[in-house]
Formats: C-alpha cells, sequence, structure tokens
C-alpha cells in the first residue's frame, strides 16, 4: 500500500482512529538557499553592437551605461542573428536548431531544427527557477509560440504561463505599435491601458507592470527571490517613441552615418570597447555614401535616426525605473541583471528607410518623395517607421553586414551584466568569447542551482551552454572555445580564436549579381583571425586554406550534432507552405463578439472573391448613432479593411497600406429593427482590385472599383479580426477605436471562394525578410 502524500511529498505525519492520536504534518515549502540573488534579464531588440553610449555612440543611455560602469561590459558576446532563435537560446540554454528554433516561430518548417515549437525535453530557464522557490515573471516581448497557437482558442502549453512563468504581460508577435499594442495579459489579450492622445507608450507600460510584479511580491513574502524577464519592442520597428522624446534629438545626426561611424568607431578605440588595433571595414558598396544623397534625402535619413536614438533612449529611461525601485527595495545589489541585445541592427527599413514595414509584404514600398511628405509623422502613431540601412552599418561599427546574417554585424551584440555582490571589479571590460545559450547556465551557476534531469516528469535533452560566471571575479577565465552560426543558409564557425564564415543570398536585396540558387558547396568562405582582426576586416582563406578546411569540416559535424540541416535559404517556401492547422479547411467562418483573431488563423479574404454578412438589431435610436460601430474589422492604421455604420448608414473602408482608401457609404439610413446587413467583393485580379457592393436586406445600397485589395498582408504588428469593434489604432480614421457597435450584433459570416488566387513566391520573400 502506497504512502498518503500531500502535494506529491510523502506524508511524514500520523493518521489514527480521530484527532488524539493523529500528528499533522506539512512539506516545507520549496526555497532557495539564504542570500539567492533576483535575476533581472533584459532583452533589447535589434540593437546594435555600437548603439548603447557605454558601447561608444553618442546616444543617451544613463542606464545602460550606468550599468556597464558598476558591472562588467562584455564584448564578445554572440547571438543568432535573429530573435526568436535568440530569446530560445536565452531561456533554453540550448543552440536554436536544437530547441527547433533555427528561424522565426512564423517561418517555421517540418523539420526537427525548424519546426518552431520548443518541446518540454527543453526546460525553460523560468521552469527550473519556479520549482526551486522564485518567483518567475515575463514582460514585454514573447515571440516563441507558434501562430496557430497565438490565440483565444489555443493550447496555452507553449504560452509564458505553459513554460514556466507565472506571470506575463506583454505581447506575442515579432512587433507591434508601440502607442497601441496588441497585449496579452497572463492567458487572455487585453486592451492597452490608455491611448497616444493620453500620453501612453507602450514601454512605459511594460516597465510598470514589472515593478507592479515586484511590489505585489514584497507586498506578501520579503525574501522569495525573483527571476523577471523584461523584454523591450525597443528598437524593433516600428520606431515609435513620446514627441517630446524625439525632439531632444534634433539634428543631432544631420552629419550622418558615415561621419557618425567615424566618430563612434573612434570613441570605442579611446575607451577600449574595441582592442587597440582593430580597423573600420570600407563602407560595403550597396550603402550610399551620405554625401551623394541630395539634402531632402539627408533631412529625411537624419529624421528617421532622431527616432530611432529617442526610442533607445526612452526605453533607458523606463528600464532605469526598474532598477531605481530595486534600488528602493535595497534589493540592487543582490540583483544579477544581465542586459542584452537579440542581433545586431536591422537593414529592413532598406536603402531609404520605411514608413510602413507592411507595404513590402504588399510590394508597394513607399518612396522618398512620399516620405518627405510624411517628415513631420515619423516617430507617431500614424505610421510605423523603419530607418535606412546606412544607419544599421553605423549602429554596428565596426562589424560588417547586420540581423539576419552571421557575420559579426549580425551576431556580435552588447551584453552587461551588474551584481555587485558577486562582481569583484566593477566597471572592468571583458573580452572572452560567449553565446546566448551560455546565459542560462551562468545564471543557474551564479545561483548554485543544477540543471534538473527532469522537468513535469519529462527528461531534459542536455544543456548545450556553459557558465561564464567564472569571469565576474577572473578576468583571464577561460570561456567556450567552439560555436556554430547559421541562419537561412549564411554560416559560420568560430574556433579557438579563429572565424570562418559564409554570406547565402536570400535574393536580390543587395546586387542583381547575388544568385540565392547557387548549390551550398559552391559558396565561398571566408577566413578571420578574429582573436587578432575583431571586425573581419582581413581574409585570410588563401593564406590558410588548411585552417578554413579544418573549420569548414567542423561547422558541417556541428550542423549534424545540432539538427541545422537540412539548408534552405528559401524562406518563400514557408511563407507559401505553412504548418498545417488542427482543424479543418472551410469556405464559410461564423464569427460573433469577443476577443481578437489573430491574422494568421481568421478568414483570408486577399485574392479571392467574398462575401462579409452581418445579422442585426438596430435601436429606435438608429439617427443619431445609437446603432453605430464597427461589425467587423481586420488589420490596423497601416492597413485593413472595416465594415461598420456610422451617421446611421451602412459603409465599408479598404485601408491599402495606409497608402490610400477606398470607401463605400449606403445611400440610405438604416431604419430600426432586424437587418442583414452585408459587403460583397467580386475578385477581378489578385495583385489588383475588383468590384464591391454594400448590400442592405439584399438590396444593393452602395457599390463601386476597389482600385486595388491587398494581395499578401494587412498588418505585420498583431492587429487581427475583431467583431463588434476595432482596435487602438484602427483601420481608418472615420471613426476613434475601439467603435464598440451600439446595436445588437448577432453574428457575421464571411463566405470566401474556395481558391486562392497565386502569388509570385520570389516577389513574396523578398517582402516577408522586411519584417523579421
Amino acid at each position: 500500500m502506497s504512502r498518503p502524500e500531500i502535494d506529491g511529498h510523502e506524508f511524514l505525519g500520523t493518521v489514527g482512529r480521530d484527532w488524539r492520536d493523529s500528528e499533522p504534518w506539512w512539506p516545507e515549502p520549496e526555497r532557495p538557499a539564504p542570500g539567492a540573488p533576483n535575476v533581472v534579464l533584459v532583452v533589447l531588440d535589434d540593437v546594435g553592437f555600437a548603439q548603447l553610449g557605454c558601447y561608444g555612440s553618442d546616444l543617451d543611455t544613463p542606464t545602460f551605461d550606468a550599468l556597464a560602469r558598476g558591472g562588467l561590459q562584455y564584448t564578445g558576446f554572440h547571438t543568432t542573428a535573429l530573435c526568436s532563435p535568440t530569446r530560445s537560446c536565452l531561456l533554453t540554454g540550448r543552440n536554436h536548431h536544437s530547441v527547433g528554433m533555427g528561424r522565426i516561430t512564423d517561418l517555421a518548417r517540418g523539420f526537427p531544427g525548424y519546426s518552431g515549437r520548443i518541446s518540454k525535453a527543453a526546460g525553460f530557464l523560468p521552469e527550473i527557477l519556479r520549482d526551486t522557490g522564485y518567483a518567475t515573471y515575463a514582460v514585454g516581448k514573447w515571440h516563441l509560440t507558434p501562430d496557430e497557437e497565438s490565440h483565444l482558442a489555443g493550447p496555452r502549453t507553449r504560452w509564458p504561463l505553459g513554460r514556466g512563468f507565472e506571470r506575463f504581460y506583454g505581447y506575442f508577435q515579432g512587433e507591434t505599435h508601440q502607442f497601441a499594442p496588441d497585449l496579452v495579459h497572463d492567458n487572455h489579450f487585453v486592451e492597452p491601458p490608455g491611448t497616444y492622445e493620453g500620453g501612453y507608450h507602450l514601454t512605459e507600460d511594460l516597465a510598470d507592470h514589472a515593478i507592479e510584479c515586484i511590489n505585489d511580491l514584497r507586498a506578501v513574502d520579503p525574501e522569495k527571490p525573483f527571476f523577471l524577464y523584461f523584454c523591450t519592442g525597443a528598437c524593433h520597428s516600428p520606431h515609435h517613441a513620446p514627441p517630446e522624446w524625439i525632439e531632444q534629438y534634433h539634428g543631432r545626426f544631420d552629419m550622418g552615418w558615415d561621419a557618425w561611424r567615424d566618430a563612434t568607431f573612434a570613441r570605442q578605440l579611446a575607451s577600449g570597447v574595441v582592442p587597440e588595433g582593430t580597423e573600420l571595414p570600407p563602407r560595403p558598396d550597396w550603402v550610399p555614401a551620405w554625401d551623394s544623397l541630395s539634402a531632402d534625402e539627408q533631412a529625411l535619413a537624419a529624421r528617421f535616426m532622431e527616432c530611432f536614438a529617442a526610442y533607445l533612449s526612452h526605453a533607458d529611461a523606463q528600464i532605469g525605473r526598474v532598477v531605481a525601485s530595486l534600488d528602493d527595495l535595497g534589493e540592487l545589489d543582490n540583483t544579477i541583471i544581465v542586459l542584452v541585445s537579440d542581433n545586431g541592427a536591422s537593414s529592413e527599413g532598406g536603402a531609404h528607410g520605411s514608413i510602413n514595414d507592411v507595404r513590402l509584404w504588399n510590394m508597394v514600398p513607399a518612396g522618398v518623395e512620399e516620405m518627405l511628405g510624411r517628415i513631420d509623422e515619423l516617430g507617431g502613431p500614424t505610421l510605423h517607421n523603419n530607418y535606412p540601412w546606412g544607419w544599421t552599418m553605423a549602429g554596428n561599427t565596426p562589424m560588417r553586414r547586420w540581423k539576419r546574417e552571421v557575420h559579426e554585424g549580425g551576431v556580435a551584440d552588447p551584453c552587461i551584466v551588474h551584481w555587485p555582490r558577486g562582481i569583484a571589479a566593477p566597471g572592468e571590460t571583458r573580452r572572452q568569447f560567449i553565446h546566448a545559450i551560455d546565459v542560462m547556465p551562468t545564471i543557474l551557476d551564479a545561483i548554485g542551482i543544477e540543471a534538473p534531469a527532469q522537468i513535469d516528469g519529462v527528461a531534459q535533452q542536455p544543456i548545450e551552454g556553459s557558465s561564464f560566471a567564472a569571469t565576474f571575479v577572473d578576468a583571464a577565465a577561460t570561456t567556450r572555445d567552439t560555436q556554430y552560426f547559421e541562419m537561412f543558409g549564411s554560416r559560420a564557425i568560430y574556433h579557438d580564436g579563429w572565424k570562418a564564415v559564409t554570406w547565402k543570398p536570400l535574393g536580390k536585396m543587395y546586387s542583381e549579381d547575388d544568385d540565392p540558387d547557387l548549390p551550398f558547396d559552391d559558396d565561398v568562405w571566408e577566413l578571420f583571425h578574429v582573436t587578432e582582426d575583431f571586425s573581419e576586416s582581413h581574409d585570410l582563406a588563401t593564406e590558410h586554406p588548411e585552417k578554413l578546411r579544418e573549420l569548414v569540416d567542423l561547422w558541417w559535424h556541428e550542423a549534424e550534432r545540432y539538427n541545422v540541416l537540412p539548408l534552405d535559404n528559401r524562406p518563400q517556401v514557408a511563407i507559401m507552405e505553412p504548418p498545417p492547422l488542427p482543424w479543418p479547411d472551410r469556405t464559410r467562418y461564423e464569427y460573433r463578439p469577443g476577443g481578437p483573431v489573430p491574422e494568421p488563423v481568421a478568414v483570408d479574404v486577399k485574392r479571392r472573391s467574398h462575401t462579409i454578412t452581418a445579422e442585426v438589431d438596430l435601436p429606435d435610436r438608429v439617427a443619431d448613432g445609437g446603432a453605430d460601430g464597427v461589425l467587423l474589422a481586420m488589420g490596423a492604421t497601416f492597413g485593413g479593411f472595416s465594415l461598420y455604420v456610422q451617421d446611421g448608414r451602412l459603409q465599408y473602408v479598404h485601408n491599402f497600406v495606409a497608402r490610400h482608401e477606398d470607401h463605400l457609404a449606403a445611400d440610405e439610413p438604416l431604419t430600426p429593427g432586424a437587418h442583414v446587413l452585408a459587403f460583397q467583393y467580386r475578385c477581378d485580379e489578385p495583385w489588383g482590385g475588383g468590384h464591391a457592393a454594400l448590400l442592405v436586406d439584399g438590396r444593393v445600397a452602395a457599390d463601386r472599383d476597389i482600385r486595388r485589395f491587398t494581395p499578401m498582408r494587412w498588418s505585420i504588428t498583431g492587429a487581427g479580426l475583431t467583431c463588434g469593434y476595432d482596435g487602438g489604432a484602427p483601420v481608418t480614421s472615420r471613426y476613434r477605436g475601439p467603435f464598440r457597435f451600439a446595436g445588437t450584433l448577432r453574428r457575421v459570416i464571411v463566405d470566401i471562394e474556395p481558391e486562392l488566387a497565386p502569388i509570385d513566391p520570389d516577389a513574396a520573400v523578398d517582402a516577408a525578410l522586411a519584417e523579421q
């Protein structure tokens, strides 16, 4: 007969016939060793090696700089070159292919290294810390849940609370609108608590929730340590910042990216951020010289950078609030703060910058003239701005290339560790090679916790990272000697101070001579002795062919070991062949008022004829707005559609990538009572437009041609489909969100043609790469 238990522990008391001969017993609560430190892991987004003040920039980052002065600044920290993969490394201590995150979750493929699904065998750091008595909180960007599970009807096993976090406040996608974000609170969606007009910004909201989690813990338990995973949207596009922060940078980048890069490099050399003897590689051919731009183009490019800088400085201030709260509690000295970026600076704004990245998906980028006409809107809620790649190059000084690529500009990133109680010589620089997979074992080592063999009864994969905690007290401590890299077919291997690397084009983004179809065996590898050549300036492949062969062979060995194969530089295939959905295909969708439905799992009306039918009951006050509001909407300010009632009339608007709107309004006002309100669209040309009509009880009430219907993507900020309301960044400025329907909305039915018009996959990939 098995012994009785309490909460999984063998009962050690006595059970008699009644209370007189019985002895109660309680298991001791799981608590870490006395004095165990708190842990705060801060992950910045798309911040390059040179963009923090302490790494050489002249951007205002006093919080980050103070953490570096009071802690250790690492110049050999490396990532995977992309966000979801790096985050999987940070939280699991394993290589991204080993846990199925070879790419972002949005580009999953049916291979072990690319599934986009992290199994329970790859335990997360919060799962380990939770089980040893830590409180665990996640705030900010997630981007580790597959699209087909990131909705209210989905399983929660791969949501933050399913992977060891006890509280979560943030967003799922790779990016979101910073003034009107698509938010998740624990296991449900919520609306932002403020508006742009009221001074709301997401980073401030995230800091508020981080501080709230800590204060809530201390209100009950003054000693329990916590793990806070704090991930800002900064500085991923859109580069949104409060106007007063942007104004502080007015005119500060008028010198241009070439001069800024030179000045940053000089500061890096003077401060010792880069080793003595480091060279600055020449500007790539595809990046225009600043002096070659017209005066208007320079003014536009400078304004783009002002918005980015303001975004970063504003994030620095909000993280500073969290740090100050720890200081106020008297806990800063015994809190391990690790601050990193997830990859190098991003080139996704293209050569001139972008004011709406969803346009790239739909292959209608904004030209310089249009962007100049909207220059005063940059950084605000109506644009999705992303700076030009000249600033990307400068932001990665002195490294070559950028995000998505495995030269140092894509994978070498800032890393600061602050822990007054555990660091022997604050303010020093560490040059050891370390990788994102080393962060988890370092934290466990510093706390004194061993990674368990099982979590929740599941046997665990080996931890592949190694601790660099010894560097906290020993400047000469050794760290890992080998690490592979792979992203979209670009490959690299670091070993004992040498690095072999090859770049694989994904299209003709930089030159018509780029050949993405070149066999992998024909790729040209470069060789750098990075111990002596920090910036990969001198290719030694012809001088040391034996060393190059040795490293390339080692890369293939590591690739087979860690599920990197098969190599594939065709992200368009993942776009055209997404993972199967766990529900049957259908041509009729039915919606009722409720939570948002993310675009990837909502009805797809693009490139096909369709009908939207709303069954409603309208009150007597139709004429004075008593029946106004949204029936069905998709997307947001940057593109979408909305079927709604306004001023008592049925209306529809198609917002084509925020370039223009096609609007229909019924010829007569609606009357009280039951009605069937409909919108019909006949797709005449999948990449063009078609004919649209509004119907009231079967009667055509308005019709017109739609000049061009959105072919590929409504939004990349997470905005999805909503029934009975629109979001905080509404599809059209004709009303203010959420513009909830005031009548009774029984249901909305969307009927679609079964066949989706084909698209050009090669054109689609160039657009899709802009969002990562």
